[in-house]
């Protein structure tokens, strides 16, 4: 019996070896200031972040996986200090309590990678939702292209 276990724990802890490589292998590589942010939960300095005052349309995409966050449309200007949206790509984003108690965390549903946090009653748009992102966590892939690349597909 012991030697069925043993052989179990083996078997589970080989698995788990392979998986873990797997997910790493699937994502970007990180600089020391997004691993600090992306993986950490740190938060880049206000009014620093290349998408703060960014306006062109597109799609704002997560920095370690590639997944589709937030459209530009949903972009306004609540002089935060960090890009925010009142709403998300569906499915795309994952609000868990922050270690506070006092806010909710956003994370990225398909690698985890911290975002920021959302806010809601504050009262800025309709929506009534403010999702505040460090611009590090995000990369931007303009309408253009985006349209490019989906007239090669058809």
């Amino acid at each position: 019996m012991k030697q069925v276990f043993a052989f179990l724990f083996l078997l589970f802890s080989v698995v788990q070896g392979f998986s873990q490589n797997d997910d790493t292998m699937k994502y970007k590589e990180l600089t020391k200031a997004e691993e600090q942010v992306i993986i950490h939960k740190g938060t880049e300095k206000p009014y620093s972040g290349e998408f703060y005052d960014h306006t062109e349309k597109g799609v704002y995409t997560c920095k370690r996986c590639g997944t589709e966050l937030f459209r530009s449309d949903d972009k306004f200007e609540a002089r935060c200090g960090w890009p925010s949206f009142d709403d998300e790509v569906e499915g795309a984003v994952k609000r868990v309590p922050d270690a506070d108690g006092m806010r909710t965390e956003i994370t990225c549903a398909n690698c985890g990678a911290h975002l920021g946090h959302v806010f809601t009653g504050e009262g800025f748009t309709p929506k009534n939702t403010r999702h505040c992102v460090n611009s590090i966590s995000l990369e931007f892939i303009p309408e253009a292209t985006e349209e490019q690349s989906k007239g090669k597909k058809e």
